[in-house]
């Protein structure tokens, strides 16, 4: 009796937690597997945001170090709102406008979601934060191009306004299923986590608002250097450790195509940044933190659109390609004399470019298979290149123009840049009314 009352009790223990945790209420299965993992994700993604926070907040000068911070930070509050408005529906919603930008009466204010599971197997409520964690990082991104010299207030604006005007549309053309770049070609332009809707159109954006606010004071003629490596490393580390929810989480599943990218996406990391300091080994004499931590961001940037359709020595090739022309583009912005204060252009913009367009090359077989069999055999990886390239010259344009046309206008309503008396004083101290390091002058 006592082994049937036992037997009998985990039984039922087991009927209730299928009922409950496997089943939703239209009685879709539920995924448990995928969904952990994505949840997990989910938490990784944003752990890169603090981790982005502390990479800027340690180049810049100890009196910009808490405002840099905060540029991420107040992205957070700011894309997370915007977000459940009307983010989500602006992506992955129906086409309107021509397709410019999607919509659904159901994802505004995620009213229309509470219950729905996905084909996929997890809630949409996971998927939508998944994917409102990269629409905060991205405009956090362009911050590093303007760092020390921008209005917080103008911050603000313009990175609700870019979100809604830039990375939404971009989005919504490579990810939505309605998207004009996801049906191009047999599959598609490839951007498997954000190559181009996060680091093109972050990168050429920070490029152009760079150049439209001009350099900070004194640049490049005083040496700026960085108030705290140690914060700056910390935060490459936190990066990379958060980026395999990036690249791994985005095959919204828990299986083979999920350790493919999590594979992919530590060796290019690795590739990426000995590859920096061999170059810096051999151009200056040393091996640097700051040169190992631009590595890691390179390959990892490269990877990024790649992850899930290469292997590993794809991968490789694509951090060590990554770091060698990323480090080059820096060299020509120190000769060009433009002031990206961290080099948002020269790592994500650049980095993003090398991935989207070079790993057409290291595509594994059994996807170029599958493109050739749904292309009725007339797919080639020159076709597949010519497609990465056109969604490339898209975001590059659209960007670029957009974030000119925002600034541009936001500029008259409010000065974008700093004024010279806040510049001299510091952000953390004109903006917010506080010190980074309380025990220091800012200086």
């Amino acid at each position: 009796m006592k082994i049937f009352g036992k037997r009998s009790l985990l039984i039922l223990m087991l009927l209730t937690i299928s009922s409950a945790g496997l089943f939703a209420a239209d009685n879709t299965r539920i995924d448990s597997g995928a969904t952990a993992w994505m949840l997990t994700s989910t938490a990784l993604v944003l752990l890169m945001i603090p981790g982005l926070a502390m990479f800027y907040g340690g180049l810049v000068r100890s009196k910009n170090v808490l405002g840099t911070i905060m540029h991420s930070f107040v992205a957070m509050g700011i894309i997370s709102v915007l977000w459940v408005i009307v983010g989500y529906s602006m992506c992955f919603g129906g086409n309107i406008l021509g397709g410019w930008f999607g919509w659904n009466k159901d994802y505004f204010f995620l009213k229309g979601i509470d219950t729905k599971i996905m084909d996929a197997g997890i809630p949409e409520y996971v998927f939508t934060m998944f994917q409102g964690k990269f629409a905060i990082i991205t405009p956090a991104i362009i911050a590093g191009a303007f760092a020390e010299r921008v209005n917080f207030k103008a911050y603000c604006f313009f990175i609700a306004i870019w979100s809604l005007l830039v990375y939404n549309p971009i989005c919504h053309w490579v990810w939505s299923a309605d998207g004009f770049l996801f049906h191009l070609g047999a599959k598609g332009a490839i951007d498997f986590a954000g190559g181009t809707v996060v680091h093109i159109s972050a990168g050429v954006s920070g490029l152009v608002a760079a150049l439209y606010l001009g350099a900070r004071r004194g640049y490049p003629y005083q040496v700026i250097r960085p108030n705290n490596m140690v914060i700056t490393m910390l935060g490459a580390g936190l990066l990379w450790v958060g980026w395999f929810g990036f690249n791994a989480g985005s095959s919204i599943s828990s299986g083979l195509s999920t350790a493919q990218a999590l594979t992919a996406t530590q060796v290019a990391a690795a590739s990426g940044a000995l590859s920096w300091i061999l170059i810096e080994s051999f151009h200056q004499g040393k091996a640097t933190a700051l040169g190992f931590a631009s590595g890691i961001l390179a390959g990892l940037v490269a990877v990024t659109p790649a992850a899930g359709v290469v292997q590993p020595y794809g991968a490789m090739i694509l951090g060590l390609l990554a770091s060698v022309i990323c480090y080059m583009g820096i060299q020509l912005k120190n000769k060009l004399g433009y002031d990206d204060s961290l080099d948002a252009f020269g790592i994500h913009g650049i980095g993003g470019v090398v991935g989207a367009l070079l790993l057409t090359f290291f595509i594994r077989p059994s996807w170029m298979r599958d493109a050739a069999t749904i292309a009725g055999g007339n797919w080639t990886i020159w076709n597949q290149f010519g497609i990465q390239a056109f969604a490339v010259f898209i975001a590059i344009s659209y960007a670029a123009l957009m974030t000119f046309i925002i600034i541009f206008v936001l500029n008259k309503f409010i000065k974008f840049k700093s004024s010279e008396e806040d510049e001299m004083a510091g952000l953390d101290r004109s903006y917010h009314g506080e010190r980074g390091y309380g025990m220091l002058n800012p200086s």
